[in-house]
């Protein structure tokens, strides 16, 4: 066998490829094993470095030509209040912007508007900060309590006041023998389509069997007057709506006096049918579908709000953060769950989403802060928690506006809420400022 290369001199610097190996001191060395897999060893480097380098001059000309085009367009904002959901079809974007105009628009005793309504569009409630907000103004509700018992004066236009009417005759006022009554601030609708895609399944899963700081919660379970399906309420003070379509039709006749196919019959003023037949002029139904598109207001109204984007967050901070902290730490947390996940549906921009809502959507026995009205599957003392995204943009607070700050907001709990209370109370000043400012970035 030909000796090996390790038995003769070291290698030089400069190696040949070919039948031999050239050493200092003109000395041939046989072509052995050992060279030859030498020699082969160098091919493949040499050919994996020329590999390399074509790879690296068509990387450096590709970033030359992007270069040339300028760099890449940066990924769209996130919506801010107002806007549309993220991820919309250009027909559903379409539909937002039609439900928008009807949103804003005007209504008037020719297009059904009372006799008793109160207020002649949707935007004249909803408008704060921007189209689809909230306001300071708040309805009335009244009632009567007998040995515990409620009654909602039906008979005599309960248990809702509307305050306007399109003839001075008609006017309502809260009845005598009404002995509680209340008031319901106007909330924000932002992000309703994303609460409407949260399954009744994920709702429930919040309801508990034993008490953790005195918390249980209560799933409004209700009859969905657009589907005859029972379903968990989740819209309103009293959760008493579970899709935007009924929420849209019980808006259409009880603040703005319109009749619709979910909501045909209209209310009478403080119960007078006598007076409601001489000052209705316009059949019922008054919301009428589009003989072109088959859509009733109450159905354009319901795309406005499915497709409105949630609430931005403000970027956070140390203080923030350290706020996020406090307010895990009290207990807020056991009723304003901070998220939710969507299921899947036909709009594909609401499927899978993770909702930043803070509310787990159900009632709770908030004691004194109770508003004293039943409504549907909602006691005297039950309001459902409501959700804190955007809640920067809502002030003055709580159900009828009597907190002017959040601080108030929260020093007002009771009931169900009263141990968080009593442990916010206990924070140092600093410390509930800094839960104050999460509270205002969410």
């Amino acid at each position: 066998d030909a000796p090996d290369i390790e038995s003769h001199r070291p290698v030089g610097p400069e190696i040949a490829l070919n039948l031999a190996i050239d050493i200092p001191g003109d000395i041939t060395m046989p072509y052995t094993r050992s060279t030859l897999l030498v020699a082969e060893l160098f091919k493949a480097s040499a050919a994996i470095l020329l590999a390399s380098i074509a790879v690296m001059i068509s990387a450096f000309n590709s970033i030359q030509a992007a270069s040339a085009q300028g760099p890449p367009p940066p990924p769209p904002p996130p919506p801010r209040f107002g806007e549309p959901l993220a991820g919309l079809t250009a027909t559903q974007i379409a539909g937002f912007n039609s439900g928008k105009a009807e949103f804003t628009a005007r209504e008037a005793p020719g297009d059904g508007l009372g006799p008793i309504f109160n207020r002649d569009s949707c935007v004249a409630c909803h408008g704060g900060p921007v189209v689809g907000g909230s306001s300071n103004i708040t309805a009335t509700r009244f009632g009567r309590v007998t040995n515990g018992v409620f009654d909602p004066l039906t008979s005599l236009g309960g248990s809702l006041l509307q305050e306007r009417a399109i003839s001075q005759d008609a006017l309502e006022r809260v009845p005598n023998q009404a002995n509680v009554t209340a008031l319901r601030q106007t909330t924000a609708l932002f992000g309703l389509g994303l609460i409407e895609a949260i399954p009744d399944s994920t709702i429930l899963k919040g309801v508990r069997t034993k008490a953790v700081d005195g918390v249980l919660g209560k799933a409004c379970l209700v009859t969905d007057v657009a589907s005859g399906k029972t379903m968990v309420g989740r819209f309103g003070w009293k959760a008493q709506q579970a899709t935007l379509l009924a929420f849209a039709g019980d808006a259409y006749l009880n603040e703005m006096g319109i009749t619709n196919r979910l909501f045909p019959t209209e209310n009478a003023p403080n119960g007078n049918t006598n007076l409601l037949a001489r000052l209705d002029k316009v059949k019922d139904p008054e919301d009428r579908p589009d003989p072109k598109t088959g859509r009733a207001g109450i159905d354009i109204l319901a795309a406005f709000m499915r497709f409105l984007a949630s609430p931005l967050t403000q970027p956070g901070s140390a203080s923030t953060a350290f706020g996020a902290k406090f307010f895990l730490q009290v207990g807020c947390t056991n009723c304003h769950t901070p998220a939710m996940t969507t299921g899947t549906g036909p709009v594909a921009a609401l499927n899978s989403q993770t909702v930043m809502l803070y509310s787990d959507l159900l009632l709770h026995d908030m004691g004194a802060l109770g508003d004293g009205i039943v409504q549907g599957n909602a006691g005297p003392r039950e309001m459902k928690t409501p959700p804190l995204w955007g809640v920067r943009a809502s002030a003055p607070y709580l159900h009828d506006g009597r907190a002017k700050t959040l601080d108030d907001a929260i020093r007002a709990h009771d009931g169900e809420g009263k141990l968080s209370r009593d442990k916010y109370l206990k924070l140092a000043p600093d410390q509930q400022k800094l839960l104050v400012e999460f509270l205002n970035s969410i």
